[in-house]
């Protein structure tokens, strides 16, 4: 059994490696049902008992679907038949980053340059073939839920993603019906730099109509919680991959929870220190 695993079945706090010097435990309960949750303040950030919420910024890709797998299978096969080479490790590090992005990531350690735009667009389009090959993805665990408990307490749920798959608004329209607003998503083709830059989270603020400290970031790839603290949100991790905890914290994930159903599961006693 993992020290992580031992820890959730003995109802235990963590012990979480922190980075240096940027982040200052702040102290918190962690929920009764034996999440982890650890909370860190960044100086960039607001702490909790400033945050007056009315909107939660997610990320789409391993947050509300089980869909990075696919992601790191698609992008190995299709960099390959371009002699970019690429792992699974990669994909999973730089997931959030646009496709145009990545592409030129590993083009330009191969060739010193970046790449052709028609060859990106080559290149993203077979990834695209390659990842629709895979069943479709399923709802993240808790996902649905802590949407549903949202809407119901009035918070605004905003997208904001990297990605620019044909299929995402027809997925979104499936597998989450009335929950998202089209005009409060951010996607690939709304902003000029992709995450960890901070635009995309910007954009989900202007979206939202709120304050950086009227929202929060939910993230699982260590670029987007760059991204969500470089806007200046409070952003909360979950674990849901194969990176190690202080992969996420050391990107400066102010709070951190081992999945979304963990998420979930504490979201009213979480709630009550955002209000």
């Amino acid at each position: 059994m993992s020290g992580k695993d031992e820890a959730l079945q003995n109802n235990k706090l963590l012990p979480l490696e922190r980075g240096a010097g940027s982040l200052l435990t702040e102290g918190y309960d962690h929920p009764s049902n034996g999440s982890y949750p650890s909370v860190l303040t960044s100086p960039s950030t607001p702490s909790l008992s400033s945050i007056h919420l009315k909107a939660v910024l997610f990320d789409m890709d391993g947050v509300l679907f089980d869909s990075m797998p696919y992601h790191a299978d698609a992008w190995v096969t299709s960099m390959a038949k371009y002699g970019l080479p690429m792992t699974r490790e990669i994909a999973f590090m730089n997931e959030g980053r646009t496709g145009m992005s990545t592409i030129n990531m590993i083009y330009n350690q191969v060739h010193g340059k970046d790449a052709p735009k028609e060859l990106i667009d080559e290149i993203y389009l077979d990834k695209c073939n390659e990842f629709a090959k895979h069943p479709d993805p399923e709802r993240m665990p808790g996902a649905l839920d802590l949407l549903k408990k949202l809407k119901r307490d009035g918070i605004i749920p905003v997208l904001v993603t990297g990605s620019g798959q044909y299929t995402l608004f027809a997925r979104f329209d499936r597998d989450y019906p009335g929950i998202f607003e089209r005009d409060k998503m951010v996607t690939a083709y709304d902003v000029k730099y992709g995450k960890p830059n901070p635009e995309p989270y910007l954009m989900g603020l202007k979206k939202a109509g709120v304050a950086a400290n009227e929202a929060i970031v939910v993230e699982n790839a260590p670029i987007g919680v760059q991204a969500g603290v470089a806007a200046g949100i409070f952003t909360v991790a979950v674990n849901t991959g194969p990176l190690k905890d202080s992969v996420l914290l050391d990107a400066g994930a102010n709070l951190l929870y081992p999945s979304m159903q963990a998420l979930c599961d504490g979201w009213e006693e979480l709630a009550e220190k955002l209000k």
